[in-house]
């Protein structure tokens, strides 16, 4: 993830230190904003995450959990977060990549 907070390898903390890292997965909320995420190439032109069922078409390895309508009706839920993060998170495994 590039931009900031992070580099091509992985998240760069506060402290400055510096970790690998194979996947983000941002769980926000209702009513999320991607502010954050501005200069990764992760949002389209109007904010809105750039992806698929939750894995981000724009940056390898991110993906998103609890948004409206991700993946089905309950996709704001905690039921549907849940079965949304399975999904989510075997797409993102590195098997996957």
């Amino acid at each position: 993830m590039k931009g900031r907070g992070g580099t091509s390898e992985g998240a760069v903390w506060a402290d400055g230190t510096k970790e690998a890292v194979d996947a983000v997965v941002f769980a926000t909320g209702y009513r999320p904003t991607f502010l954050y995420l501005a200069d990764s190439g992760a949002l389209d032109e109007a904010g809105t995450p750039r992806h698929r069922g939750g894995v981000s078409t724009a940056v390898r390895g991110l993906g998103f959990v609890g948004m409206e309508f991700q993946r089905s009706f309950s996709s704001k839920t905690l039921r549907g977060v849940g079965r949304d993060v399975g999904y989510l998170l075997k797409r993102l495994a590195p098997a996957h990549r």
